[in-house]
């Protein structure tokens, strides 16, 4: 059961109505391109035929508002408040049409990118870092985050293989180099910091366990970590290093280095197994 446990108001007065959500949220995030949905793809089918029911969403998705999005952005004028309107009209309309009606019914939700990346997105930009949160805070804390991290040399050659630099993953609306190459590592670069800086921002709302170097062991490591056992969506850290104990229970957010050589897939079937 996800709680109804918010990173700022209930804005939507679930506590009042005593709701009960039997679903789990799970989210995957991670910077443009650096593998979120293919993650997701082997994770869906993967859970399905296990027996779970499962539902994703990602950005851009909202019936509300996703078709108007995309269109504006096809124009290549949208200023940076008008932007993170959209994105935010978006998400909320995601939230309540498509997120809370699929945890009410006890699916699990898999989301491709959640409010971190909108922040981190909107603080690029120049947001005010309060302002911007204060206007998520009615997202619910998931039952599990999966942070895709990359360093920038990593990345490049993983968009250049998927077909290219887009206008919008690079910051080009903020001109922030003199061609799309040298934007998009600078945007790139400030987002991969805001993730940074995020992770010691919430990390007394919501624990957070960084691996800081990628083991050679890593499905043996996830395996105690994150101790599914036969409830694949509870996570919970039973692994405890010999420096430090990570005395998480209900709630945590799980960051590590992203290798394409392991997927969440991996990981779940290690766990299961």
């Amino acid at each position: 059961m996800t709680d109804l446990d918010f990173y700022g108001i209930d804005a939507i007065h679930l506590k009042e109505r005593d709701e009960v959500l039997p679903g789990r949220l799970i989210v995957i995030e991670g910077t443009d391109g650096v593998g979120r949905s293919s993650q997701l793809h082997l994770l869906r089918p993967w859970l399905e035929s296990s027996g779970y029911a499962v539902v994703d969403t990602e950005m851009t998705r909202s019936v509300l508002a996703g078709s108007g999005l995309k269109q504006a952005k096809e124009g290549h004028t949208l200023g940076p408040i008008t932007l993170n309107l959209f994105y935010t009209t978006d998400f909320v309309d995601r939230f309540e049409s498509q997120i809370l009606p699929a945890l009410r019914a006890g699916f699990i939700v898999l989301t491709d990118r959640y409010i971190y990346s909108l922040i981190a997105r909107a603080v690029v930009r120049g947001a005010d870092p309060g302002w911007i949160r204060s206007i998520y805070g009615l997202a619910l804390k998931p039952d599990a985050i999966f942070y895709l991290k990359i360093g920038i040399d990593d990345l490049i050659p993983r968009v250049l293989q998927r077909g290219g630099f887009d206008y919008w993953e690079s910051g080009m609306d903020m001109r922030l180099g003199a061609d799309l190459f040298e934007s998009f590592v600078n945007y790139q670069t400030h987002l991969l910091e805001q993730f940074d800086v995020m992770q010691e921002v919430f990390r007394p709302l919501t624990p957070v366990y960084l691996l800081s170097r990628l083991p050679s062991n890593l499905n043996k490591v996830f395996y105690h970590s994150c101790l599914m056992v036969r409830n694949i969506y509870r996570i919970r850290y039973a692994w405890k290093s010999k420096a430090k104990a990570a005395p998480f229970s209900r709630y945590t957010c799980t960051f590590y280095p992203y290798t394409s050589t392991h997927s969440l897939y991996d990981i779940f079937a290690d766990v299961e197994s």
